[in-house]
């Protein structure tokens, strides 16, 4: 199906998701300009066609004054044509061919668009990857720190239980030491205390 002004008027473009590439006021602004410069070109084609078909059907103007005589009717009537089919095949040429460039011109204009899109994708993909994998790599990096953090605290916990054990261990023998010695002093009490005569206890 052929390209019309109404298909470059109506036609929606995607929008890119991450960021925008051309200014799309400016490139909706230079559309309309060239849908106006494309239906001039068409309303041209159009006329001239008009005017070759009614000069072909013998409706145009005649060339040369019906006063001549018969031999300049000849020529002029044999070489009218020529000159005149020239000018519409040149005009049926132009046409086609700016509206071959306008088409074009849009083409280049989508793809470059889609290009840049695809471009600031790649980029923001590869900056999102280098971020996450930053990211990634400060996580194991402050979990390698905790866990020696941690160690350490537990290595110190560690030494403090196994002091806190042999004070332990120290202060009850000490204690049993000091009680058994308690207890032998009170043997020795009663075992001096009994061979005393009453005589000597003032009994």
């Amino acid at each position: 199906m052929a390209l019309t002004p109404d298909d470059v008027v109506t036609k929606q473009f995607q929008h890119v998701r991450f960021k925008e590439g051309f200014d799309p006021d400016e490139v909706d602004d230079f559309l309309d300009e060239i849908v106006v410069e494309w239906r001039k070109t068409i309303a041209e084609n159009e006329e001239l066609k008009a005017k070759l078909a009614a000069f072909e059907s013998g409706e145009a103007a005649p060339a040369a004054p019906v006063a001549e005589a018969p031999q300049a009717e000849e020529p002029v009537v044999s070489e009218v044509p020529a000159p005149a089919a020239a000018p519409a095949a040149e005009s049926d040429v132009a046409p086609a061919t700016q509206s071959a460039g306008i088409i074009e011109l849009a083409q280049r204009l989508h793809d470059e668009h889609v290009a840049e899109g695809k471009a600031q994708r790649d980029q923001l993909i590869s900056e999102a990857q280098a971020q996450a994998a930053s990211i990634v790599a400060d996580a194991e990096k402050q979990g390698r720190e905790e866990r020696a953090r941690l160690e350490k605290e537990r290595t110190v916990l560690e030494g403090r239980i196994t002091e806190l054990r042999n004070f332990e261990r120290d202060y009850r023998s000490q204690l049993r030491s000091y009680i058994e010695g308690q207890l032998r002093d009170l043997d020795t009490a009663g075992s001096s205390s009994g061979s005393t005569p009453v005589s000597a206890i003032g009994l």
